[in-house]
């Protein structure tokens, strides 16, 4: 047990402390957000997305704007999910071709296990969190698909189901899996410097939540309105 400990506590320590330091920045987030529902950029581009589908559907000659502006989203979610495809590839590569270059890798592990088992779970961890995220903006590319059907759909001939609420539901949840996927490709950058060491893993984890502190709070005015 000694020998185990000695062998792994500074990834333990190191890595949980980086775990922490982004689990604790999301509870922040939630508390603020209760506080103040116009705290983050997400919860206010939840009741913009809301009064978009709204407007779009009132009107039927605003429909070609509403497929326009969903085709830019659907875009931009399909890059991502391509890229994430790529770079999971890449990551496999990897995996092959772990003992002969987990050496060069840790020449700045100052703290954490050189232990070739413990590279190959740092890979499959650092997979898992882009297949989260191909999977993330997979799901909104086939969300983003289904409102574009229904907003453009005439009055007349809508469903009872499809409703301004309901396709405003579809929308929301389309860019909470868009978000989604942008969270597992921002924690990638602490997961890629933990193949490096874990210290380097914690010191990324809080400059990772410094930057998304930036990203995620609207601008002191608008979060006062």
């Amino acid at each position: 047990m000694q020998d185990w400990w000695h062998e792994y506590s500074g990834d333990i320590i190191w890595c949980g402390f980086g775990a922490a330091v982004l689990i604790g920045y999301h509870l922040f987030l939630a508390i603020r957000v209760r506080q103040n529902p116009n705290f983050t950029v997400q919860s206010v581009n939840r009741k913009a997305r809301r009064s978009w589908v709204q407007n779009i559907m009132a009107e039927p000659s605003h429909a070609i704007l509403g497929v326009q502006t969903l085709r830019n989203s659907t875009m931009a979610a399909t890059f991502f999910a391509s890229t994430s495809v790529i770079l999971s590839m890449g990551v496999l590569s990897l995996t092959g071709q772990a003992d002969e270059i987990a050496q060069d890798w840790h020449t700045l592990n100052l703290f954490g296990s050189r232990h070739p088992g413990l590279w190959q779970l740092k890979l499959i961890v650092l997979l898992a969190d882009l297949l989260i995220a191909f999977f993330s903006f997979a799901m909104s590319v086939r969300l983003y698909n289904h409102v574009g059907f229904q907003v453009s759909l005439p009055p007349q001939l809508r469903p009872a189901a499809v409703d301004p609420e309901q396709v405003a539901a579809h929308l929301n949840r389309a860019g909470s899996f868009y978000s989604a996927g942008m969270r597992a490709y921002y924690l990638a950058v602490p997961l890629v410097f933990w193949l490096f060491g874990p210290h380097l893993m914690a010191v990324a984890s809080l400059l990772l939540v410094s930057m998304l502190y930036f990203m995620d709070r609207m601008p002191p005015v608008a979060a006062e309105d």
